[in-house]
């Protein structure tokens, strides 16, 4: 834990930290999704434990340092959308639609009135 908090120490190593674990949840959301949707058998159990996997390594990035994550849950709102944004093109060919980019301006300025006002 000490050694956690010796990284999170290092100037912008805790925006890394969050955009990381932005990245883990949503694709642990994707492997979900592709084993309910889009694939059956073995596939679906394989996405399954991916899944299980990968957003139980997300628990563990967001909740082992001690930090005041209410107050850091803003960027990490905004990180969330934007790696969502990428996974729903690259890997399910959603197109972004202009509710969806509006929608993305507001996470953004909430973000920054929760992460940056005192």
């Amino acid at each position: 834990m000490r050694f956690l908090e010796q990284i999170l120490a290092v100037p912008g190593a805790t925006f890394a930290l969050l955009l990381v674990a932005a990245t883990i949840e949503v694709l642990g959301d994707a492997f979900f999704q592709s084993a309910v949707h889009r694939s059956s058998g073995l596939g679906r159990w394989i996405f399954l434990v991916a899944g299980g996997g990968t957003l139980s390594l997300y628990g563990l990035m967001v909740n082992l340092p001690r930090w005041d994550f209410g107050k850091l849950l803003g960027v990490y709102v905004v990180f969330f959308f934007f790696v969502a944004q990428i996974v729903a093109k690259l890997r399910f060919h959603q197109p972004t639609t202009l509710p969806t980019l509006v929608g993305g301006f507001m996470i953004m300025a909430g973000g920054a009135v929760i992460s940056f006002t005192t």
